[in-house]
């Protein structure tokens, strides 16, 4: 795909008066992304007027490839959809799998899924903001959410042997069951992990200059995200009974 791109062109400024707009090309490799992606802003000065997103640079055709593998085979690929939350991209194939072939699960089975799933969200929130505080100048609060994470992943290597994809989920049930002494090691996680949200909700979110920097900031409205289809947690965000 080719786009082309005027590096600046002539907009009417708030008075009225033409003035010039800079077009910046970020991506699809920057420094400044978190991942494959590219966006082509408009700014009018530091004020961001447009926003041309290009999709596509992460998709790697696991449809096509699962075509020639067995659905044993098909685990692995469901890993690399999201490297943050590899456990949920693996239960979702195998419970689509397992209602396909009316499979029933074992309830402890389920019971480690959902623990699995859990830490998994929370090792996927400590990284999305950790690196939200850091793009902000926050090094400290992103150290923080990255301690808070390295646990979660210490867990899941302790479980599968593996930190980032797992192959854990399984048709059917899990790889191996949990290791001894893994659950009393979660649940004091959990207790101390309360504790270090607290300190970085005071550190980060109670702070000035990070607030400055993100209040009004990509603000979503309500009608806006009805109108685009938004759900979950970013409808909510936005003010949607979601």
């Amino acid at each position: 795909m080719t786009l082309q791109i005027e590096e600046r062109a002539m907009i009417d400024g708030p008075d009225g008066l033409p003035v010039e707009e800079l077009v910046v090309n970020i991506g699809p490799s920057h420094p400044s992304t978190h991942g494959v992606g590219r966006v082509i802003v408009h700014l009018d000065g530091e004020v961001v007027v447009r926003a041309e997103p290009v999709i596509g640079y992460l998709h790697r055709g696991i449809e096509k490839m699962a075509e020639n593998r067995t659905y044993l085979q098909v685990v692995p690929l469901t890993d690399r959809l999201d490297y943050v939350g590899s456990m949920y991209a693996n239960w979702s194939y195998c419970r689509a799998l397992e209602r396909l072939a009316q499979i029933r699960v074992p309830e402890r089975a389920e019971y480690i899924r959902v623990i699995v799933c859990e830490l998994q969200r929370i090792a996927s929130h400590m990284m999305g903001l950790g690196a939200s505080a850091a793009d902000t100048g926050a090094f400290t609060m992103f150290v923080y959410a990255f301690d808070q994470r390295e646990k979660v992943i210490e867990f899941f290597e302790a479980l599968c042997g593996s930190r980032l994809t797992y192959n854990y989920v399984r048709p059917g049930g899990v790889a191996s069951d949990l290791p001894e002494g893994w659950t009393d090691a979660v649940l004091e996680f959990c207790r101390t992990h309360r504790t270090a949200l607290a300190e970085m909700d005071k550190l980060f979110f109670g702070n000035t200059i990070a607030r400055g920097r993100m209040k009004g900031i990509g603000v979503l409205s309500a009608q806006d995200a009805v109108a685009w289809g938004v759900s979950g947690p970013t409808a909510r965000a936005s003010g949607v009974n979601w």
